[in-house]
Formats: structure tokens, C-alpha cells, sequence
């Protein structure tokens, strides 16, 4: 089945503007995939420097020991797959929890790989976005990176996207022992890609994904105040800081 979110049916969507730090922000996503069952976007935009490793990646594979001696940051295992990144003030961050039965996409990473790459297709169609074994980007560099967790016929796709970054920061990541095909062995610096220099503003690509949302879905505007007791709730809690 070829998946779209240009859906005639509009699906109820809850969105969540954050302001907070990417640990708060994984330790609330795993709030509401466990313990609640709405559909949701949540959307932040910076946090502070962190590195963020999935749940069964292996620190002294993916991480420069030396530098985070030298220069600490967090390092964050978070509940989903995926590989490891670094974050800052100048990262994007979107993440989908949907259900399959009201969202017509299969609980299946291909169908929710499909149906994120249509979404920013349609938001953003000037920037020819394409997904590359996995990978979100523009002109065979990469803009952004994504992990899903699959849960019975609930699932959740969260992407860190790099309006800018710091070569200095990617330091602090090792060549991963495996990589995309795509990649050629490619260091950071001939991988990568900004936003930045795509865009006039960071308010362009806000306003272009709220644009769409509002477009393509029913939504329902959402505060954090009203989902932060989901925190406390009885659910597993496999986010955590590791360093």
C-alpha cells in the first residue's frame, strides 16, 4: 500500500509546540506512546548540547571517549533504535505518535519511513527531499537523522534535523561500525547538510511544517501542561542518562 498524508479523510492530530531539553522531551514521548493513545506531533527546536545513543548502541563504539573526558556533555540512551547523535541549540526536532488504525500507515518501519518523506515532500517542496536508506536528505547529504519504535499498532518516528551544526561537535562521534550505503565512508563535513542553507529562517521551515499539519490533519492545539501528569504515570521508563 503506497502511503501519503495528503489523506481526504483528515486525521485528528494533537500537536505539542515544546521548550525543553531533549531528555525531557524523550522521557515525555515515551509518556505518550505508553500511556496514552491519541495521535501526536511534537515539535522543539534546540536544546543543550547532548549525545543521544539508541537503546542498544554501544558507547565505546560510537563515542569519543577522549573528547567527552575533555570537554563533557550528556550522553543519553533513549528508549528507541537508531544510532547516536549529537544535539544542540540549533536542531530540530519532530516526532510523530500515531496509531495505525486512524493514521493509514502500516506498523512497519518502511511505511512510516514512506509516509515522514511525503509529509516533508509536501511541506517543503522546493528542497527536493528524498530518503536515503533511512536518511532524510538534500542532494545526497544529510539533513536528518530519525529512530522508530514499533508498538503493536501504535508507532512513533522521532527526527533530530540540522538547521546548523558544529563540525567541532562531531568530534565528539566515532565512524559508526555501520553506516548507509550511500555514506562512502564520507567524513561529517562531506556527509552532512544545513537548513540554513536551504531556507531564509528558522521561522520558514516552523511555518512551513505548521502550514502542512494544519493542512493535511485535524489538529488540535495541545499544552504541556496538560500531558506533563502522564510523567508520573505507571509505564516503562527505559530513557536515561548513561553519562
Amino acid at each position: 500500500m503506497k502511503v501519503s498524508p495528503l489523506s481526504a479523510k483528515k486525521t485528528s492530530l494533537h500537536i505539542l509546540k515544546l521548550n525543553c531539553s531533549i531528555l525531557e522531551q524523550l522521557q515525555l514521548e515515551e509518556a505518550l506512546l505508553r500511556a496514552d493513545d491519541r495521535n501526536w506531533c511534537l515539535i522543539n527546536y534546540g536544546t543543550k548540547p547532548a549525545i543521544i545513543m539508541g537503546i542498544s548502541g554501544k558507547k565505546e563504539l560510537l563515542v569519543n571517549s577522549a573528547k567527552i573526558l575533555h570537554a563533557p556533555v550528556p550522553l543519553i540512551r533513549r528508549f528507541s533504535g537508531g544510532g547516536t547523535v549529537f544535539v544542540d541549540e540549533n536542531t530540530f526536532f519532530i516526532t510523530w505518535i500515531c496509531n495505525s488504525h486512524c493514521s493509514a500507515v502500516e506498523c512497519s518501519p518502511d511505511q512510516v519511513h514512506q509516509w515522514i518523506k511525503f509529509f516533508f515532500q509536501a511541506a517543503l517542496p522546493a528542497l527536493n527531499i528524498q530518503l536515503r536508506e533511512n536518511d532524510y536528505v538534500i542532494n545526497d547529504r544529510k539533513f536528518g537523522g530519525n529512530a522508530q519504535y514499533l508498538r503493536k499498532q501504535r508507532w512513533l518516528h522521532h527526527s533530530s534535523l540540522l538547521w546548523d551544526y558544529d563540525s567541532k561537535n562531531m568530534e565528539y562521534l566515532l565512524m559508526p561500525p555501520k553506516m548507509p550505503h550511500y555514506r562512502q565512508q564520507r567524513p561529517h563535513d562531506n556527509f552532512l547538510c544545513r537548513l540554513k542553507d536551504f531556507l531564509v529562517s528558522k521561522a520558514e521551515f516552523e511555518g512551513a511544517i505548521f502550514n502542512s499539519l494544519h493542512h493535511f490533519f485535524e489538529v488540535k492545539t495541545t499544552h504541556f501542561d496538560e500531558v506533563k501528569g502522564l510523567l508520573k504515570s505507571d509505564h516503562r521508563k527505559a530513557t536515561q542518562i548513561i553519562y
